[in-house]
């Protein structure tokens, strides 16, 4: 059963990134989301996706190359990010269904990318910052990153980090553990 309630979109993306200022004229752009569709209900992590995104007005670095091991021979084979947006809707019901990510950069990445370029936001106004509620249920003083939080929570790093597809898999294995836990909101 799809009840928007039940189920749960992990999103993380991976965007260009340089080690120090980007080069004249380049701007930072998607060019991975990774999702996860989460059952709430029946504690289990349903299927791990990965969009691979063309940027247009950058290029992927030697520095992001080794970061998220994508390269831009293989981000060439992605599609557009307007294209990757209706995906998102068309696939995985983003305008409907509930959707975290670790932190807040992934949704402002979204909102700066979707207005620069025009596109319609692809994701419903029910967002869940899983970094700040793991950090509040934790009674942590400073706010993990996820390859930390997995450790606190005495879980392994599934995958390659900074991978998007990997770590919206390991998102939401934390996600599941809060709901085990009784710390994921409700519907």
């Amino acid at each position: 059963m799809d009840l928007p309630q039940h189920l749960l979109n992990v999103v993380d993306v991976e965007a260009t990134c340089w080690e120090g200022r980007p080069p004249p004229g380049a701007v930072s752009e998607i060019i991975e989301i990774g999702l996860t569709v989460v059952d709430i209900a029946r504690r289990e992590r349903l299927s791990k996706h990965r969009i691979l995104v063309r940027p247009k007005r950058s290029t992927v670095s030697v520095f992001c190359t080794d970061l998220t091991g994508l390269t831009q021979r293989e981000v060439d084979t992605g599609v557009e990010f307007a294209e990757a947006c209706r995906l998102l809707g068309a696939e995985h019901r983003a305008d409907s269904r509930p959707w975290a990510s670790w932190g807040e950069y992934d949704r402002r990445q979204f909102e700066r990318q979707c207005r620069a370029t025009g596109t319609r936001y692809p994701f419903s106004s029910r967002h869940t910052n899983v970094k700040l509620r793991f950090t509040e249920a934790r009674g942590l003083r400073r706010r993990p990153g996820m390859a930390e939080a997995l450790d606190i929570a005495g879980m392994p790093l599934e995958g390659r980090h900074h991978s998007g597809a990997d770590d919206a898999w390991n998102i939401a294995a934390l996600v599941l553990d809060l709901a085990a836990d009784g710390e994921w909101p409700e519907g």
